[in-house]
């Protein structure tokens, strides 16, 4: 079974380079719409069973707008198990100036999350987010016989992405963060929610028609 799962649009905060996390939200750029667009057109013939959302609004609106696009409309599913990484305090915050108030942790969220700790901020642990997305995509895994798109974050969607696919905490962030209004594919086994799964494509946006840029994880 074939596993589809991209990050919302991006955002006002992205722009603003302001960390959004769970319960930090702001509206997609108008530009964003065109490239939830995109994506759309990209999966359109893809026979998906659900679509499952995280219920963070910038969540729920690429899910709604790709939905639209598929040749046959499927139900949304929402949950908040798919939200994006609780940062606590930093929610809102300019990127930057955190990076200056915690100079010794916030690196580690980037490049080293078996090191990162994010109780200076009251923030949720890597684990527990990789917990909850991996339960979502179990329980999918479980009670669909197809194909599966699951719309979340940049922090918590690549941590779970590659822990899926095996990965160590020292290893998540190998190979970057995803993109706004990427493409990643895994690939289930038999049985389906034997871990392990395969990743078939990584982060992909030419179909966005320019230049992307990664984002910082937000």
């Amino acid at each position: 079974m074939e596993l589809y799962f991209t990050r919302h649009g991006k955002t006002e905060w992205n722009l603003e380079r302001r960390f959004q996390g769970s319960n930090g939200d702001s509206p997609l750029l108008a530009e964003s719409y065109e490239e939830i667009k995109a994506f759309g057109k990209k999966v359109r013939y893809v026979p998906f069973k659900a679509i499952y959302s995280s219920t963070a609004k910038r969540a729920r609106d690429t899910a709604e707008g790709i939905n639209k696009e598929l040749a046959h409309p499927v139900e949304i599913i929402y949950t908040d198990k798919l939200r994006e990484l609780g940062l606590g305090d930093l929610e809102g915050q300019p990127i930057d100036e955190m990076y200056q108030k915690y100079p010794e942790t916030l690196p580690n969220l980037r490049q080293h999350l078996d090191k990162y700790d994010p109780t200076i901020f009251r923030g949720e642990t890597i684990e527990s987010a990789i917990t909850r997305i991996k339960t979502v995509v179990a329980d999918a895994v479980a009670q669909h016989e197809g194909p599966i798109l699951f719309v979340g974050h940049g922090a918590s969607l690549t941590a779970a992405i590659q822990w899926m696919v095996g990965k160590e905490l020292s290893q998540l962030r190998e190979m970057g963060g995803l993109f706004n209004s990427s493409l990643t594919i895994l690939e289930t086994g038999e049985p389906y929610n034997l871990l392990p799964y395969e990743l078939k494509v990584w982060n992909e946006i030419y179909f966005l028609g320019k230049d992307t840029k990664p984002e910082p994880l937000l």
